[in-house]
C-alpha cells in the first residue's frame, strides 16, 4: 500500500454487509468515488448494526471481504485511494 491508500478496518468482531438491508444494492462498488461521512459498509455484532463511514475522500480501490463474511476486530475491509 502506498502513502495515498487508506484501509478501513472493522471496529468490532461481527458480520460484514455491503448493503444497509437485505435485497438493497451495495453501498459502494470498486472504482466508486466517496466523500467523508459516506456510509460504505455495515458490521453486525450481537444484533447491533454499525454503519462504517469514510473518514477521507477518495475512490474505493478494493473490497477485501465478501458480503456476509465473518470479520474480526481490526480486520482490513476496504482499501480507499485518497484524493
Amino acid at each position: 500500500m502506498g502513502d495515498n491508500t487508506y484501509t478501513l478496518t472493522s471496529p468490532v468482531m461481527g458480520t460484514f454487509y455491503r448493503a444497509s438491508a437485505p435485497g438493497e444494492k451495495s453501498l459502494v462498488e470498486e472504482g466508486q468515488a466517496i466523500t467523508p461521512s459516506d456510509i460504505i459498509c455495515v458490521i453486525e455484532s450481537m444484533k447491533i448494526f454499525t454503519e462504517l463511514r469514510s473518514e477521507h475522500p477518495g475512490v474505493v480501490k478494493k473490497i477485501l471481504v465478501e458480503n456476509e463474511d465473518p470479520v474480526m476486530k481490526n480486520q482490513a475491509l476496504i482499501e480507499i485511494e485518497l484524493n
